[in-house]
């Protein structure tokens, strides 16, 4: 497994692909965060605007080969262990960008409530920041899993369901990554520090179960 990951994350950097996706997270940051805003608020941007980069990092993991290179991959490792490797080249990627995102916008925002009523530990917060973008990322990995190749083929109903699907994450009541980002932006306006460990945990979950689902179907069918 580790040297198929290797050949994903190798794959996704060689492509450029990741480019776009990348660019415009850079792009949503610079526009919603500006440096002293409080901390909280500013990192529950941040995490927000992750998920939906997750969801397309996958697609680009996923339709990044060639269909015989990717025959020959899950012919040697089985399709399964290939698929897997894809997403989680993803996630990683994922996870990577919203680590350096987190610490930036940690340094850079002011270290306060909403009202600047309250002081609120930089460290604290950005150990908050971190596990809601890890809670987001995984999420977001999951979108992506189970609205493109194996289980929808075609871009035209892959793409507009990854975005729906993407977007709903992050508003809809009862979503890990909407609860990680509402309790920063709680806890922005009495200054508490939240932990948000459940979100990460229920994340976690759902993402094992879309991979697992995702990777089953690569055994049916072809690319």
């Amino acid at each position: 497994m580790t040297a198929l990951l290797r050949y994903q994350a190798a794959l996704l950097v060689r492509s450029q692909r990741w480019l776009p996706p990348v660019v415009l997270y850079a792009a949503f940051l610079a526009v919603g965060v500006q440096s002293g805003q409080p901390v909280l608020d500013s990192l529950g941007y941040t995490a927000a605007a992750l998920l939906p980069v997750a969801a397309w990092l996958v697609r680009i993991c996923v339709t990044n080969e060639p269909p015989a290179a990717r025959a020959c991959v899950a012919a040697a490792a089985g399709p399964a262990r290939a698929h897997l490797a894809c997403l989680l080249a993803a996630l990683l990627a994922s996870a990577a960008l919203g680590t350096v995102a987190t610490l930036a916008v940690t340094l850079i925002s002011d270290p306060a409530a909403n009202g600047h009523r309250a002081h609120v530990p930089r460290f604290e917060a950005g150990a908050a920041g971190l596990l809601a973008a890890l809670s987001c990322a995984l999420l977001g990995t999951a979108v992506g899993a189970l609205t493109n190749w194996p289980l929808l083929r075609s871009p035209g109903r892959a793409v507009p369901a990854m975005l729906l699907a993407a977007l709903l994450s992050v508003v809809v009541a009862g979503s890990p990554a909407q609860a990680a980002v509402n309790g920063l932006v709680t806890g922005s306006q009495s200054g508490r520090v939240p932990v948000p460990l459940l979100p990460l945990a229920a994340a976690a979950l759902l993402t094992a179960a879309a991979f697992a689902v995702a990777c089953a179907l690569t055994r049916r069918r072809s690319p």
